[in-house]
């Protein structure tokens, strides 16, 4: 999937106002790209994810690209190992519609307070409701062929209202927004109310 979000991970640091020197954690952060697309930029990255694989294939990547500004762990999304008010951003790409309503919502808490009074989060996932074009039809199959609680999550996700029910649920006021991949995919900028 990296290749076709390469656009998305680009883009974000700018969409968000990030800046040199920043420090950004990026939770479920899989093999890596966002965080180290940050450290490209000089910002300071944490990348976090529950998978050993996935963290080994971000580490990989880091080695080959010399990043010392960037670093990964090994760690729950739902129970941030960092302490409160530690980060000027945290972010989060597609790693809220494969959870379930809890487990979404605990993430969601713990991102809120590692992050500084005057930080943001970043949000990027599916668009709920999903647009009526081919991009949305692969998505549904992707979604539904992960199966199991991931596809659940999903379901709840979109039942929920996606990022839009996210925010009013948590008392989180929208910053600013974009539209990618044909209306798929929706990047918020978000702040506490």
């Amino acid at each position: 999937m990296d290749p076709l979000l390469r656009d998305i991970r680009k883009r974000t640091p700018e969409f968000a106002g990030m800046k040199t020197g920043d420090r950004v954690l990026d939770v479920c952060c899989g093999t890596g790209e966002q965080a180290l697309e940050y450290g490209r930029r000089g910002i300071i990255a944490s990348g976090l994810d529950s998978s050993q694989e996935m963290l080994q294939t971000a580490l990989r990547k880091r080695l080959r690209q010399k990043s010392r500004n960037v670093h990964f762990q090994l760690a729950d999304a739902a129970n941030l190992p960092f302490t409160n008010g530690y980060y000027d951003y945290a972010s989060i790409s597609f790693g809220l519609h494969d959870k379930e309503g809890l487990v979404r919502d605990q993430v969601i808490s713990e991102m809120k307070r590692v992050v500084k009074e005057e930080g943001a989060l970043i949000f990027i996932d599916f668009q709920v409701p999903l647009p009526r074009n081919v991009w949305a039809v692969v998505a549904r199959i992707i979604e539904s062929i992960a199966g199991g609680s991931h596809y659940r999550g999903f379901k709840d996700y979109l039942r929920s209202g996606g990022l839009e029910g996210i925010i009013i649920k948590h008392n989180l006021r929208e910053h600013s927004r974009t539209y990618l991949k044909s209306g798929l995919v929706v990047m918020m900028k978000v702040v506490n109310d």
